[in-house]
């Protein structure tokens, strides 16, 4: 093979983390599976903490925007937040990677919140709710795409039996006590189109942000 990249090594560390978890990814897998000695991939990530932070800086450029004074804040919010579901989405160890690096050592991600932050400062937010509303943001696109990676773990089928004894034990409530739930059973459970079900996500988080700036001009 040639020459070994940062990139590569990434790459195939998020390729073993989407379908092993974050746990399977070693320096020692890592080599076995790029055909290299364990030293070789010392020269890009010295150990494991390095290396997860290489996989949130290559995961975050993905969804990076270029802050642009000429377009409203609310367009450039809505489509930052709609590229983190769709990372997440795609990547189902993205999560534990968010959670388990120190996003201080994280050049993209501090670009990111930055953005962020600057949007709601334009929106008219002080300081503090700036604040706030960006970490809503993260924890809100989080929660959106955990459907799909629980669907991506447990595979097509186990997923459907999930959801077909949910929807069971949903019936199975008493109608006099829970009519609403019992009644509404299968849409429930099933999330149905995923597009849909992350646009209108993504709709109901920005719309609060948005009404709560909207006050701020009145």
């Amino acid at each position: 093979m040639g020459k070994l990249t940062r990139e590569a090594v990434v790459e195939r560390a998020l390729e073993i983390g989407d379908a092993e978890g974050l746990q399977a990814v070693t320096i020692r897998r890592l080599a076995q599976e790029l055909g290299v000695t364990p030293m070789a991939l010392y020269w890009h990530f010295k150990n494991k903490e390095q290396l997860v932070v290489g996989m949130a800086d290559h995961l975050i450029e993905g969804f990076e925007i270029t802050p642009d004074g000429s377009r409203p804040w609310q367009e450039q919010l809505r489509e930052l937040v709609g590229r983190l579901v769709r990372m997440l989405r795609r990547h189902p160890c993205a999560e534990a990677v968010l959670e388990e690096v120190d996003k201080m050592e994280v050049p993209a991600f501090l670009r990111v919140w930055d953005s962020a932050l600057g949007l709601a400062l334009r929106a008219g937010f002080g300081a503090r709710e700036s604040c706030l509303i960006t970490r809503y943001i993260l924890q809100g696109a989080v929660a959106l795409a955990g459907g799909s990676v629980e669907h991506r773990r447990c595979g097509p089928e186990g997923h459907a039996e999930h959801v077909r004894l949910k929807r069971v034990r949903f019936q199975s409530l008493p109608p006099d006590t829970y009519p609403n739930i019992v009644r509404m059973a299968v849409p429930l459970t099933e999330r149905g189109d995923a597009e849909l079900y992350d646009t209108f996500g993504v709709d109901l988080l920005l719309s609060g942000i948005e009404s709560m700036a909207a006050r701020l001009d009145g």
